[in-house]
């Protein structure tokens, strides 16, 4: 394939909201050539890697079948300040990304994989073809096990305007031999004229093995007891638990998987995530049923001695999507949405439901091809309008939701009452992803991709616990834990105007200009305030402090200034600093 022209995708001085026009601003100045020896990477040039998803999983041992081979995604984008404090997103012009790897907060190195799974024992077996020790499905490495180790280059995806590596071997087990689900590389972006590192920012790889079939399908569990089958003996729990399942596949489906290891599931039932080249069932995959529907759809059907399901629809995440996916220990949603004490069912409801048991309801798809289809999996999935479809001023309520406290959010993806759980299209589209995309793929804010500031898929900035390793790539850039929200990791201080034309249309953001000079936005459009801090005034969920805030205000009252300390997490209300004004 042909190198992608190289080209500079520029940010305007004033940054536009996803799906709102461009500010008609002219844009910054192209790079210059040469970038000049007093070049401050500290002060012009800021990384941005992003994980695709939250956890990524992988099989404990591929001597039997293989679900998941290891296969990480790891994306980043550079920002660069230029001369006049504008940020622009960089292409390949300039600049080389490079991974790296990195301790994290607490002293754990993954730098490798090969002694650390038996992968490449079977790969070839499985794959078809040869695949080195160390090598990913699409040739990339570990920085210790690469021919040449050190720093890998990420390649220039123009399709989505940031640099990539896809399909990073990584495992969960450190240089230590110590479990450890977050690891973390580091980005580096190098200015070729000069071959000279500019900046690197440190970000979290998740990879887990915490996926297994041992509640119910190791010897005697209520899926290996069946009288009259040679259940699996072999004292390796997981290899035990993996021939039994290939033991009652053949039973039930008159198939020799049993005799034929290792068995790659998705030789029969198409897997999206191992669809690299994005053709669709093939061969043997025709007719028969997606990985997904198999999976979920079957088990989603299974009782108990007693009638009850086995994984009951809305149940709590550990006795439902827990039992088989990471986990318990590796908490694979671990973000703001779980802080907040939402569960996996909240958007994706039930078994039956991810397995697409019922066709989508109008709007469901995310394209809108598939509606009244089975869902498509890692296709028509939930979206973040689903539960923010809107603002203060205009969002979903009624009975066919289900409200968060506060009311401007929906605590539920999907209508009441609806078991094919098809995601909700909000009418504003304030928090709304690129039309017909989701989140892990949108991008707004002057091409910034959404994950690039709020973080990867179920593990979105903030982590509950701070002083984790999801915390670290944001507080790299902006100081403090959660959504990069200063204009300051970015826009040179002074140099931005004051607007609303934020991400999201949000405002200048820890700003004094702003804390004294807002009248005249209120004014002028006084429902652009009430948006964010409610109808009243008086604050909402949309206007917290994302960090304690200190200004000076301006205080007639006390004949001259005063300063004020707002608290994190505090729904700022006019009141907070001053009286209110008349509504």
């Amino acid at each position: 394939m042909s190198n992608p022209p190289r080209l500079l995708i520029l940010l305007p001085a004033v940054a536009f909201v996803a799906g709102a026009e461009a500010s008609t601003t002219p844009p910054s100045p192209p790079v210059p050539p040469d970038l000049g020896p007093g070049l401050a990477a500290s002060d012009q040039i800021r990384v941005f890697p992003f994980n695709d998803l939250g956890m990524h999983c992988m099989d404990a041992e591929f001597s039997i079948f293989t679900l998941l081979p290891p296969f990480n995604v790891l994306n980043a984008q550079v920002v660069y300040r230029n001369p006049n404090g504008m940020p622009m997103v960089l292409d390949d012009t300039y600049f080389d990304l490079y991974y790296n790897q990195s301790s994290d907060i607490f002293g754990s190195v993954n730098s490798h994989s090969i002694g650390k799974t038996d992968f490449w024992d079977y790969a070839s077996s499985l794959f078809g073809e040869p695949i080195p020790e160390g090598q990913g499905l699409t040739g990339l490495y570990l920085p210790g096990d690469a021919p040449q180790p050190g720093p890998q280059p990420m390649a220039w995806e123009a399709d989505h305007g940031w640099f990539s590596a896809f399909g990073l071997p990584m495992t969960p087990l450190d240089d230590a031999g110590l479990t450890n689900p977050y690891p973390v590389l580091r980005v580096a972006a190098t200015y070729r004229p000069r071959e000279r590192v500019m900046a690197s920012t440190p970000v979290v790889v998740p990879v887990s093995q915490e996926t297994n079939c041992f509640n119910c399908h190791a010897t005697g569990g209520m899926a290996a007891d069946r009288p009259g089958l040679p259940w699996s003996d072999d004292p390796d729990l997981e290899v035990q638990t993996k021939l039994n399942v290939l033991i009652l596949h053949d039973a039930d489906n008159g198939t020799d998987l049993q005799h034929s290891t290792p068995v790659l599931c998705a030789q029969c039932h198409y897997s999206a995530a191992l669809d690299l080249e994005g053709t669709g069932p093939t061969g043997d995959q025709i007719g028969k049923p997606t990985a997904s529907r198999a999976i979920h759809y079957f088990h989603g059907t299974r009782e108990d001695d007693q009638g009850n399901l086995i994984f009951p629809p809305g149940g709590p995440t550990e006795q439902t999507c827990y039992q088989c996916h990471p986990g318990p220990q590796t908490q694979c949603e671990r973000g703001p949405m779980r802080s907040g004490g939402m569960e996996c069912a909240e958007c994706h409801f039930s078994m039956q439901s991810v397995g697409g048991a019922e066709p989508l309801l109008p709007g469901g798809s995310i394209d809108g091809q598939n509606d009244g289809q089975p869902r498509r999996p890692w296709v028509d999935m939930p979206r973040c309008q689903s539960c923010h479809t809107g603002d203060a001023i205009s969002h979903l309520s009624g009975p066919d939701y289900v409200a968060a406290p506060g009311g401007i959010r929906l605590a539920q993806a999907y209508r009441v009452g609806d078991p094919s759980a098809s995601p909700i299209l909000a009418d504003n589209k304030r928090f709304a992803e690129n039309p017909n995309t989701l989140y892990r793929f949108s991008k707004g804010h002057g091409g910034m991709a959404c994950e690039a500031c709020h973080g990867s898929t179920h593990a979105e900035w903030p982590n509950g616990t701070e002083y984790s390793n999801d915390n670290w790539t944001a507080y790299s850039l902006q100081g403090h834990t959660g959504k990069v929200i200063e204009c300051g990791t970015c826009h040179a201080d002074g140099t931005l105007g004051l607007t609303t034309n934020g991400p999201h249309a949000l405002h200048n953001v820890n700003d004094q200009r702003w804390v004294n000079e807002h009248k005249d936005f209120y004014r002028s459009n006084p429902q652009n305030c009430r948006a964010c801090h409610g109808i009243g005034l008086q604050g909402t969920v949309l206007s917290k402090t994302a960090v304690e805030r200190t200004f000076r205000i301006e205080d007639d009252l006390h004949e001259g200034n005063r300063w004020i300390t707002i608290p994190k997490g505090t729904q700022v209300a006019c009141n907070t600093c001053h009286e209110m004004p008349d509504l």
